[in-house]
């Protein structure tokens, strides 16, 4: 373990890292004085979890593991995953039903507006409910926050008396980043309506500081005086995430480009309390195929659970670990390329030394343990399988399988067999739809009647042997070579006029799973210009 420990404090993958940074720099090699490390991530519970919801919590998760190695355990960890579920809701969600219930009720925080799907005592507990059944369907480790439990409970009290006593120093830190309007009524303070129940944004007209005592307008134009603390108001967002750091002690927490301006801010509030902020890692913006930021109000993004349809979640866990703080594309065409990386990188992390597991992407979605699973196909060729199968039937694919790995089965190869019905789905629903087969020219279909001759001379023993099937592919492109100058030329021929598509897999692998009398008769069908769809 002290080896490994050591591998680790060396290692250049992201997680160990910023653990390290986060040992060396903030903890300065010493156990917090509240006896643990405080991970955090935040979640806005007005609308459903979403993808940046899982990005969020799984790289917390590995950072966590990292940090929890290089300690060699002796240093104890709680990642909380916190719910802002007091903000007052300012619009109707469009993906609800009952929207009337929840118009009438906007401004209120989220725990007093009742629920529309009719299934919890309010809107925030019923999301709330759904943020832990999405994240316990991960099996991650957290602990459940509320924001309503600990403004109500009083156990933010001591964080509201001191935002009160440091209520000029704040307003010097916000007040400049504000626009002339908003300045007029600005305050930290959100006070709640003792008659309407809603988060009002106005102007605190007094305070009494040793009370904790707020004076302000009511949207009768009354003038109330209330406390601060037991559920009396909230915080305006930004001081609410200073004032929590405060009051928790967060040592580690991550949040997306789009709010460095908020972390800056919350950051300076905090240190104005006397706390320190965490150690924060900025992570990048997913784009959609165009290059364009993803919105949910646009709905140009993949949600985790069209994702989790598709392929399986430790594919979504690898995405997330590749290069965080670089932005990324996010939309279908990328699922493919995911399943087959994390594929290959736990097929190879058995075989690595110990240092280069510390850097397998496997060690951090498995927590140090990937499973010993062998692939034996990829996720692209599967796809092509069920392309020229032409079947939604599992059974019809794994005739194929049994036949070119007599060693897989559904029992012997579960991972397989997730991915045979995930290759179906993802099959059926976009590479299908995109299909264009063509008819060969004439130069090409003389290269494809030596291909298919080629098939035929092999032996029988030799023909699930993807090796020499593929010397037979290159020694045919070669002997074209008028026809097809580079090699890639006559690939891509076999992939545009056998499946149909401008990309496609290594095509001794395919002709060696599909068979090669059913290859041949393919090659026939596309000699004899026959529609091969």
């Amino acid at each position: 373990m002290s080896d490994l420990r050591d591998l680790a404090l060396a290692s250049n993958a992201w997680p160990f890292q910023e653990a390290r940074v986060l040992l060396e720099q903030r903890l300065k090699g010493e156990k917090p004085a509240k006896g643990f490390v405080l991970f955090e991530t935040g979640y806005g519970p007005s609308g459903l979890p979403h993808i940046g919801t899982f990005g969020e919590v799984v790289r917390t998760t590995m950072v966590r593991r990292a940090f929890e190695l290089i300690t060699g355990g002796d240093v104890p960890t709680r990642l909380f995953a916190f719910s802002d579920d007091m903000d007052g809701l300012r619009k109707v969600p469009d993906n609800i039903p009952n929207k009337d219930v929840v118009r009438e009720h906007l401004g209120k925080p989220l725990t007093r507006i009742p629920d529309p799907f009719g299934t919890h005592e309010s809107f925030g507990h019923h999301n709330n409910a759904r943020l832990r059944g999405f994240l316990d369907s991960f099996g991650f480790e957290y602990e459940f926050q509320s924001a309503t439990d600990y403004y109500m409970s009083g156990k933010f009290d001591g964080g509201l008396k001191r935002v009160n006593e440091c209520y000029d120093a704040i307003m010097d830190v916000m007040l400049p980043t504000l626009g002339e309007e908003r300045r007029q009524t600005y305050s930290p303070f959100l006070p709640v309506s003792p008659t309407t129940g809603r988060v009002l944004q106005v102007a605190i007209l007094d305070r009494d500081v040793e009370n904790g005592l707020i004076t302000f307008e009511d949207e009768d134009g009354t003038r109330v005086t209330q406390s601060i603390y037991k559920g009396g108001c909230k915080l305006q967002w930004k001081c609410d995430w200073g004032m929590r750091w405060y009051v928790l002690g967060v040592d580690y927490e991550m949040s997306g480009k789009d709010l460095i301006p908020s972390v800056e801010l919350a950051s300076k509030i905090c240190r104005i309390m006397g706390g320190t902020p965490p150690q924060n890692l900025t992570y990048e913006l997913f784009l959609d195929d165009k290059g364009q930021k993803i919105s949910k109000s646009k709905g140009n993004g993949l949600s985790v659970e069209e994702w989790l349809t598709y392929a399986p979640d430790e594919s979504l866990a690898l995405y997330m670990f590749q290069k965080p703080k670089a932005a990324k594309r996010l939309y279908f065409d990328v699922i493919p390329k995911a399943v087959d990386e994390y594929l290959t990188w736990c097929e190879k992390f058995h075989d690595q030394e110990p240092k280069d597991k510390l850097a397998n992407p496997a060690w951090h979605i498995h927590n140090g343990q990937p499973p010993a699973m062998k692939a034996h196909l990829s996720f692209g060729i599967l796809l092509n399988l069920a392309g020229v199968a032409h079947s939604d039937d599992p059974a019809v694919l794994w005739h194929y399988i049994t036949r070119y790995a007599p060693d897989a089965s559904p029992e012997t190869a579960p991972m397989l067999d997730r991915l045979v019905t995930y290759a179906i789905r993802y099959y059926r629903d976009f590479v299908l739809p995109s299909k264009v087969y063509r008819k060969a020219t004439a130069a090409e279909v003389a290269a494809l009647k030596d291909l298919r001759d080629g098939l035929a001379a092999v032996p029988a023993e030799q023909r699930t042997d993807a090796t020499e099937l593929q010397n037979i592919v290159y020694a045919v492109g070669k002997t074209h070579a008028e026809v097809f100058p580079e090699l890639r030329a006559w690939f891509q021929c076999q992939y545009q006029v056998l499946l149909g598509q401008d990309q496609g897999p290594r095509m001794g692998s395919f002709y060696a799973l599909y068979g090669v009398d059913e290859s041949i008769a393919l090659l026939d069908k596309a000699i004899a210009g026959e529609d091969i769809a």
